[in-house]
C-alpha cells in the first residue's frame, strides 16, 4: 500500500490521486461519430453502465449496449495545448468500454502533455441480434469498432482547426481489445472498412503515430503470428507498445507487431515488462512497475517532437 501511494505521487505525468480515480472529469464535449444510424445498426444507444465489481477500488466503469459510438472529447487548458491530438480505445473484450480506467484516466495523463484526448465509446457487441460482420477475415466482433475508429479519426482530422489540433500530428492508444482496434486502425488505413457516407469519410483515417497498451489477440491461433489482417508495411505509422510478460493476452502480439515494424523500417519502442499482469490501464500494479509505461511513452512522444521538452 505504501509504494501504491507513493507512485502515485511520484511518478511524471501520473498524479492522479484515488480521489481523482473515484471523481473521473467530465468531458468538454460529447460527439457523435456518425452522422445517422452507424452501419448496420438499427437503434442509437449510448450505451448502459454495469453495475459496479465488488471488491474493485478503484471502481471501474464498464458501459455496455452501445449502438452510438461517440468521442467524449477532453481538452487541455489553452495556454497548455500543443497542437497534438490522441485518440483512445478502451478496453472490454468488445462486450463492454471501460470508459474511465482505460478511457478519461488515460486523458487525464494526456492532457498534463498538451494533448487533445478523444474517448472512443465505440460500439459493443450486443445480446440480441448481433450484427453479422461482412469482412470474415476480422478478428470477431472487430468489425464495428474499425469502423467507428476509422471514422472517428477522419472526423477530428476534418475538424482539426476547431480544436487546436494540427492535422499531421494526431494518434491513437489502445488498451487490450481497445489496442486490437487501435492495431487495426494503425494498420487498414487505406481498406476504409464501410461505405463513405460524407465528406469526412474523404478525409484520411490514418494515425500519424501510435500507442498499442497490452494490445489484445493479435494473432492467428494457428499459426501464432500476425492475424493477415494487420497488414504492416513501410507506410505504418510509428508505433510504442507495452505489454507485460505475464499477461493471459500473450506479450507475443506486442512482440509480434513490433517484429513487423522493424522488418519494414518504421519507428518502433517495445517494452515488456515481466509483471503487471492485464487490465491495469493507467493505474498502479502491486509489486510491478509496470505501470512507469506512461513515462516511457511521454519519453517517446517527446523525441517525436509530439510533446513539449521536459521542464529542468
Amino acid at each position: 500500500m505504501k509504494r501504491f501511494m507513493m507512485i502515485m505521487f511520484l511518478i511524471p505525468g501520473m498524479q492522479l490521486s484515488m480521489l481523482s480515480f473515484a471523481n473521473a472529469r467530465e468531458p468538454d464535449a460529447i460527439i457523435d461519430i456518425w452522422p445517422g444510424l452507424a452501419p448496420g445498426e438499427t437503434t442509437r444507444e449510448t450505451g448502459r453502465p454495469l453495475p459496479r465489481r465488488p471488491n474493485e477500488n478503484p471502481p471501474a466503469t464498464r458501459v455496455k449496449n452501445i449502438t452510438r459510438p461517440q468521442l467524449h472529447v477532453f481538452q487541455p487548458p489553452v495556454e497548455k495545448r500543443n497542437g497534438t491530438a490522441v485518440l483512445i480505445f478502451p478496453g472490454g473484450g468488445y462486450s463492454y468500454v471501460v470508459t474511465d480506467k482505460e478511457g478519461s484516466e488515460a486523458a487525464e495523463w494526456l492532457n498534463q502533455l498538451g494533448i487533445t484526448a478523444f474517448v472512443v465509446h465505440y460500439r459493443t457487441k450486443q445480446q440480441k441480434t448481433p450484427t453479422p460482420q461482412t469482412n470474415q477475415k476480422l478478428p470477431p466482433f472487430s468489425e464495428r469498432p474499425l469502423q467507428d475508429g476509422q471514422r472517428a479519426l477522419s472526423l477530428v482530422r476534418k475538424r482539426a482547426k476547431e480544436w487546436g489540433i494540427k492535422p499531421d500530428r494526431i494518434g491513437v492508444i489502445g488498451f487490450s481489445a481497445g489496442g486490437q482496434a487501435a492495431s487495426l486502425v494503425t494498420t487498414r488505413f487505406e481498406d476504409r472498412s464501410y461505405k463513405p457516407q460524407d465528406k469526412v469519410d474523404d478525409v484520411s483515417c490514418r494515425p500519424n503515430f501510435s500507442l498499442l497498451i497490452y494490445p489484445w489477440r493479435l494473432l492467428d491461433e494457428k499459426t501464432e503470428k500476425l492475424n493477415e489482417v494487420i497488414t504492416i508495411s513501410k507506410k505504418t505509422p510509428p508505433t510504442f507498445l507495452a505489454h507485460a510478460h505475464n499477461d493471459s493476452a500473450t506479450p507475443l502480439s506486442s512482440i509480434e507487431f513490433y517484429t513487423a515494424l522493424k522488418q519494414n523500417g518504421v519507428g518502433a519502442e517495445l517494452h515488456i515488462y515481466e509483471t503487471g499482469g492485464h487490465g491495469y490501464g493507467m493505474r498502479p500494479v502491486e509489486n510491478s512497475n509496470v505501470d512507469t509505461f506512461p513515462s516511457r511513452a511521454e519519453d517517446w512522444l517527446r523525441q517525436r517532437s509530439l510533446i513539449s521538452s521536459r521542464k529542468h
